[in-house]
């Protein structure tokens, strides 16, 4: 059982920049594929990136060259920087994971977490 934390969210300004972390404090997270979420007002939920277990990334187009999915092992956490940021970009942000995936399929994920709500606007 995974418990993840998602962190980071907040307001910003559009053209600024958010880095967005996801965090497990027990379970090891290298063998998830690990992916980034997220639900604007009225909206449905909408894939932004994924990072699988072996390293192999993707990202909605619409974010593609402003936001950027990492992982760092030892502090087992996957971070999305988000730069560049639009009013569009506004919403919960949910991490989820799916063991050992080389993809990050919305419906199947295993874990999710509880979300940050980003904010952009002037």
């Amino acid at each position: 059982q995974l418990l993840l934390v998602e962190s980071g969210g907040g307001l910003v300004q559009p053209g600024g920049s958010l880095r967005l972390s996801c965090t497990e404090s027990k379970v090891k997270l290298d063998s998830y594929a690990i992916g980034w979420f997220r639900q604007a007002p009225g909206k449905e939920r909408e894939d932004v990136s994924c990072i699988s277990s072996r390293g192999w990334i993707n990202y909605q187009d619409s974010v593609k060259g402003r936001f950027t999915i990492s992982r760092d092992n030892a502090k087992n956490t996957v971070y999305l920087q988000m730069n560049s940021l639009k009013p569009e970009d506004t919403g919960v942000y949910y991490c989820a994971a799916k063991f050992f995936s080389a993809g990050c399929p919305s419906l199947a994920m295993d874990y999710w977490g509880k979300g940050t709500l980003v904010t952009i606007s002037s």
